[in-house]
């Protein structure tokens, strides 16, 4: 199912390719862009493209390489009830979560801080009603130069406590920083943690990647469709720290990539 995805048999004409006004005509897509994303809904990797889900993985983690991340943790609030998998407009969101959008009209409150969704026990049990995300684009470890890929990471991903060498997000950015690594330069396992009930998932780095992928992933987190991915617009509504040595082989020789 992950081929779906996979660059390794299109043709070089077709690599990169603009959707021509007769196929955005034909999905009715109009003249948006489509992102493709990773869903976890239901504790599976599925992959979605147009909102509709057009493949899903049988195995319990995916390897990826995390090419570009949201500077800040983003919130959004739906005052109905949210389809993960549906382009829905919300009724409130912040790119910085700081204040609401500008573009909103009619904002829950002038900040985040002091706003009523912001409080525990305004949404389900002692829940917030407006969540955090973090929104990160990544590539398929297996095939880098295929399509750039959204990544809605909710917040029971992004914070937490790590277990061993398996992380939430923020904690697995601070194992690599602390070494000075950048996430272009490893390939990231995500995981689902198997012990809870709602869709959780931990990162672990797995290798170095190799010199000629760098370069690769670098210039993929410079698209149009990795800048796009991290940016929340109405449009796409939808302790002890380890050795580098643990990800196995040496540290790649950083070759600048061509414009």
């Amino acid at each position: 199912n992950v081929t779906l995805f996979s660059s390794s048999n299109v043709p070089a004409f077709a690599r990169n390719n603009e959707l021509s006004d007769t196929a955005k005509a034909l999905t009715g897509g109009g003249s948006g862009v489509s992102t493709k994303r990773i869903s976890i809904k239901g504790g599976v990797f599925r992959l979605v493209a147009g909102g509709k889900e057009v493949a899903s993985i049988d195995e319990r983690h995916l390897d990826v390489v995390i090419v570009r991340a949201a500077p800040k943790v983003s919130r959004i609030f739906y005052a109905g009830s949210y389809d993960a998998d549906k382009i829905v407009r919300p009724d409130c969101w912040s790119n910085d979560g700081d204040k609401p959008d500008a573009s909103i009209k009619e904002p829950q409150h002038h900040t985040c801080m002091g706003c009523p969704q912001n409080e525990a026990g305004s949404g389900m049990g002692n829940s917030r009603a407006c969540r955090f995300q973090q929104r990160i684009a990544v590539v398929l470890a297996n095939d880098i130069e295929g399509a750039v890929l959204q990544l809605p990471v909710p917040a029971t991903s992004i914070f937490g406590d790590e277990e061993g060498d398996k992380r939430p997000l923020k904690a697995y950015a601070r194992w690599l920083s602390a070494q000075n690594i950048d996430p272009s330069e490893v390939k990231t396992r995500m995981m689902f943690d198997t012990r809870s009930e709602s869709p959780k998932l931990f990162f672990k780095a797995m290798r170095w990647l190799t010199d000629d992928e760098y370069p690769t992933a670098v210039s993929q987190g410079e698209t149009a469709d990795a800048k796009r991915a991290i940016t929340m617009t109405v449009a796409k509504m939808d302790g002890v720290v380890s050795k580098p040595a643990e990800l196995g082989g040496k540290r790649p020789t950083k070759a600048a990539p061509k414009p």
